[in-house]
């Protein structure tokens, strides 16, 4: 095979074969011509604070911070959720319900809102609502995930301290 030359890091590759018929094996990055502002968005100077909040485990300085967060972007499907988060962790459940149902409409898939809700619903005492999340879960994560596994262990819990 004879030596190829040095491609700018934008050019295809491509295996040419016997039919005559290219197929395109590799790309190398986006386009020199993407406008930078596709490929990072700002992030929300509240969502980043908010977020420290929730480290320190400051939920009612946390809620007020993510709700600027929804405020400004309704779409934000993690805001939303750490919201829900912060609002179950600060015990007020009806606004975490709100808060994770909204994340999971903006992103039905969203596997964080999947298990915090599912954990909500063990708190109020509601194992089939956990259940479904639980089941809901487990078509989201093929070969297993972080959320499916934290929500299948709070679930466990929950079941082995409520005498059937």
């Amino acid at each position: 095979m004879r030596r190829m030359s040095r491609v700018s890091a934008a050019v295809a590759f491509t295996i040419v074969l016997g039919s005559g018929l290219a197929m395109p094996v590799l790309a190398m990055g986006p386009s020199p011509s993407a406008p930078a502002e596709a490929t990072a968005k700002p992030v929300d100077p509240n969502f980043t604070e908010g977020k420290k909040a929730i480290d320190r485990k400051d939920w009612a300085a946390a809620v007020p911070l993510f709700q600027a967060v929804v405020a400004k972007d309704a779409k934000n499907a993690d805001a939303f959720n750490w919201l829900g988060y912060a609002q179950r962790n600060n015990g007020d459940y009806t606004a975490a319900f709100a808060a994770y149902n909204e994340a999971l409409k903006i992103d039905p898939r969203h596997k964080g809102a999947h298990e915090y809700i599912g954990e909500a619903y063990l708190k109020v005492n509601d194992l089939a609502k956990a259940e479904e999340h639980l089941k809901r879960l487990d078509s989201l994560c093929a070969f297993g995930c972080a959320e499916f596994t934290e929500l299948k262990t709070k679930i466990a819990a929950y079941k082995a301290a409520k005498p059937s």
